[in-house]
């Protein structure tokens, strides 16, 4: 079952995978945020609405109140009514003729709005001028509402439904004479239809309005059920059976009214409804082009790498062939660059490695040519010292001397072992160094710096003389005058290396001779060299065979004309290759 699902485990189908989680991931929380986010406005904005009716309606109950307020008090400030009042007070009787005017005064107002149905005015002792009927005031009201119009001092009071005609509401006010200081000179009772305040529109079946007076009494309302818990209601949302409203209440300054509206939350769903289903749409278009243009970017991804584990499977058959790079990603580039570069150092470091052993191949066979009989060139050297001493000549035996030491470094044992401790290298450039100055007498002179305890670091054979050599012969040697070669070895704690410096103060070279040697020595025409460069090569080609796996750097040349040359290369604490061989 494993291997079976294990041909679909690529990098590709990852990338692909984790993309298309990632992508619905995003979608499904920007989906939900931007539906959470709508729904959310288009619901603050539907009770906006609401609350904007809530205020028009009572803004226009307002408007009615107002209408009966003004009429009222036209009728109660009409000069007739107040001086037939006036008269009332003073004793003088209300007469039928006075009664009759009082009515044609009540129906002239009575025109201006069809939602008041009578006016009643009595006297301040409660007796009824109109209607021509005999019934008191006191017994068409309670004495509580007759104590509130005159705590109101003329302003209108209202009742509420009528006691005696429940079809009807009732509002009253109080008569204030103006020209006696506005003392009471009797009362106005306002008769209004039942459907004067009724502005409800009931084409919205499932919407509720709720108008109460500020006894919480109901003037108008085209809910069926109780009120009275609705009317205490303060959440903004209330459950009615299955159904969820938003309530709204609006309370008037002018009348202490309050308009409460209910309004289905299914009203503004449809809006949401929508927005549900556009994003759900364009969830679902997203995750398919997501798809494909991950399929796309996946496969722009995994294909190069693809072609590298091809190319590296035939580099495991033996086949080192580099990566051509096609890609435009950095680092699938890196990757290519990387393996073409390990490439050409495998394929560089086997070519070393066959360079190396037909060298030394070589070496063992000249080393073979070499050595007839080495103890022969030894004891015959030693036998022309001896002889040279007894003759006393000095000068020549100290030359016989640092000859057979020259030769027992360079071909002692040569086959076993090609490295030799600083010391030993040291004291045979110092061998070479005495020959040399007899050789210049007084035009020549050396110095040696060697650090204390580095004397046993192993280092190839060969590896200093030859540039002392240089410098003597194309340096000094080319001198007019007198000359010095300085051998200075100091070592590097911090980056672990020895360097070693051959100073000479002879004759020097321009630029462009040290260009052209170190371009000649880099490229390993050695052959083609002539002069300085043979010994630069042949130094430089050891270097690099013997450290090749330690960031070798290569001969450094520094020189003025006439003022000397440095020679100076770095080699690891460590040792290099076949140190152990």
């Amino acid at each position: 079952m494993g291997n079976k699902w294990m041909k679909y485990n690529t990098l590709r189908n990852q990338i692909l995978i984790v993309f298309l989680i990632v992508m619905t991931i995003v979608l499904c929380f920007v989906g939900i945020l931007i539906y959470s986010q709508v729904s959310e406005m288009l619901k603050n904005n539907a009770e906006k609405q609401i609350y904007q009716t809530a205020i028009q309606a009572s803004a226009r109950v307002e408007s009615l109140y107002e209408q009966v307020d003004m009429l009222s008090t036209q009728i109660t400030t009409n000069t007739i009514v107040q001086q037939q009042l006036q008269g009332y007070n003073t004793g003088l009787p209300i007469s039928y003729q006075q009664r009759q005017t009082f009515m044609q005064i009540s129906n002239s107002f009575q025109t201006y709005s069809n939602g008041i149905s009578n006016f009643e005015i009595y006297t301040s002792d409660y007796e009824k001028i109109i209607p021509l009927d005999d019934e008191a005031l006191h017994t068409r009201l309670d004495d509580y509402w007759i104590k509130l119009a005159d705590e109101a001092k003329g302003k209108l009071v209202w009742i509420g439904t009528d006691p005696m005609e429940p079809e009807f509401f009732l509002a009253i006010k109080r008569v204030s004479l103006i020209e006696r200081g506005f003392s009471n000179g009797g009362y106005l009772l306002v008769q209004l239809n039942a459907d004067y305040f009724d502005f409800i529109d009931n084409s919205n079946g499932n919407e509720y309005m709720i108008l109460v007076d500020q006894y919480q009494q109901p003037i108008t309302s085209n809910y069926v059920g109780d009120v009275a818990p609705l009317l205490i209601e303060e959440r903004n949302n209330i459950l009615l059976g299955d159904n969820e409203y938003i309530l709204t209440k609006e309370e008037s300054e002018k009348t202490g009214w309050t308009l409460t509206i209910l309004t289905p939350v299914e009203n503004f769903m449809d809006g949401i409804s929508v927005v549900k289903s556009t994003i759900i749409l364009s969830g679902g278009i997203g995750i398919i082009v997501f798809l494909l243009f991950s399929y796309i970017f996946s496969t722009m991804i995994t294909r190069p790498i693809n072609n590298l584990t091809k190319t590296m499977l035939k580099a495991k058959e033996g086949e080192l062939i580099k990566i051509p790079e096609t890609s435009s990603t950095i680092e699938i580039m890196h990757l290519n660059k990387s393996y073409n570069q390990l490439v050409e150092n495998t394929n560089h470091l086997i070519q070393v490695v066959y360079e190396k052993e037909l060298m030394r191949s070589r070496s063992e066979l000249k080393a073979l040519q070499a050595q007839i009989n080495p103890h022969f060139l030894f004891n015959t050297l030693d036998a022309l010292y001896w002889s040279l001493e007894e003759k006393e000549e000095e000068e020549l035996a100290e030359i016989v001397i640092s000859m057979s030491e020259l030769f027992r470094y360079t071909i002692s044992d040569q086959q076993k072992n090609e490295w030799v401790t600083v010391r030993q290298a040291l004291e045979h450039v110092e061998s070479y160094m005495r020959i040399m100055k007899i050789r210049f007498g007084d035009r020549f002179t050396y110095e040696i710096v060697e650090p204390k305890g580095y004397e046993n670091i192993k280092i190839p054979k060969l590896l200093i003389q030859p540039l002392v050599e240089n410098a003597i012969s194309h340096g000094i040697g080319n001198k007019s005058g007198r000359g010095s070669v300085s051998v200075i070895l100091s070592p590097n704690e911090e980056s672990q290396h020895l360097t070693v410096k051959v100073i000479d103060d002879g004759v020097g070279m321009d630029q462009e001779t040290i260009d052209r040697i170190l371009q000649q020595v880099e490229s390993g025409k050695v052959s083609s060299l002539k002069g300085n460069g043979v010994a630069i090569a042949n130094v430089n080609k050891r270097l690099q065979l013997y450290y090749q796996d330690s960031s070798y750097s290569g001969i450094t040349i520094t020189s003025e004309v006439n003022r000397g040359t440095c020679f100076m290369f770095e080699i690891p604490l460590s040792g290099g290759r076949g140190i152990d061989e």
